[in-house]
């Protein structure tokens, strides 16, 4: 019987839907349309390890700017993993962010493994999980994020993230099946955030703010939109207080962590603004 070479590509923006459906099937649970926009943020950022035609393992290796890289989807079908298959791609990936300080999300349990590929903890992410569709009132200072000038969206999220990602926010900021809403300070934006339609209910991320309690109300404004009862997560970094705190007083639960970590300098972002995560896969 012959046997198939193991090549390692790029995938197409179709075949990413295959990493998505794998992330869902670890319990990632991915949202309903984030495989557009991660595609948005880097099209060649996305690898697919084939063997003949049979895709085996995945991973992304998005490159932003000229000086960061965020890895994900890193997945092995399970009847294929022990056979070394994963770590070619892994390399692979590795190859592709050479020369820019690198971060990610993982599995606390393979914190070791990514310390060995030159990873250093930074913190932990927490996930928290609650229920959406609690009613609030009107707040005149919250409105859709469409009606800010995306120049206003992009400088105000520049600060939060390590390098330019302006076609990821893009195309995130427009996504079907969400509620994407700011909240306005005298007339400034003064934090935004996302609540979008995942396999299993909703996610808030990012959620940005110039301080708690204005985090809070476009917090509260956006699991308001929820479907009544649908659960709810928020990703927290560990280093903000206030957003623990905030996920708690919700009566939030932990459901679930990641160990975020860079191969260079944690980058020096606003962390007590950082309220919400956007996305484990992406940053």
């Amino acid at each position: 019987m012959q046997e198939h070479a193991y090549i390692i590509r790029t995938m197409s923006l179709e075949e990413l839907d295959i990493a998505v459906e794998w992330a869902a099937r670890e319990g990632w649970n991915p949202g309903l349309h984030d495989a557009g926009c991660f595609h948005a943020a880097d099209p060649e950022g996305f690898l697919v390890g084939m063997l003949g035609s049979e895709p085996i393992a995945t991973i992304s290796a998005v490159k932003y700017g000229d000086s960061f890289g965020f890895m994900g989807f890193y997945i092995v079908k399970p009847e294929y993993r022990g056979a070394g298959y994963g770590m070619k791609i892994w390399q692979a990936a590795m190859a592709r962010l050479t020369g820019r300080n690198i971060g990610l999300d993982g599995v606390v349990a393979q914190q070791d493994n990514y310390r060995r590929s030159g990873f250093k903890l930074a913190y932990r992410n927490i996930r928290y999980q609650g229920t959406g569709g609690k009613p609030v009132a009107a707040d005149g200072r919250i409105v859709p994020l469409s009606a800010v000038p995306f120049e206003s969206l992009s400088a105000y999220d520049q600060p939060f993230f390590p390098d330019c990602r302006e076609d990821f926010l893009h195309c995130w900021s427009r996504l079907p099946d969400s509620a994407v809403l700011c909240i306005l300070h005298d007339g400034e934006l003064a934090g935004y955030g996302v609540l979008r339609a995942c396999r299993i209910g909703y996610k808030i991320g990012p959620l940005f703010a110039d301080d708690a309690a204005l985090a809070e109300a476009l917090f509260m404004a956006l699991q308001a939109q929820a479907p009544e009862n649908a659960a709810i997560f928020l990703d927290t970094p560990e280093t903000n207080p206030a957003a623990i705190e905030l996920a708690q007083r919700h009566g939030m639960s932990v459901s679930f962590e990641t160990a975020r970590m860079y191969t260079g300098t944690v980058p020096d972002l606003p962390m007590q603004r950082l309220f919400g995560v956007t996305t484990f896969e992406l940053g």
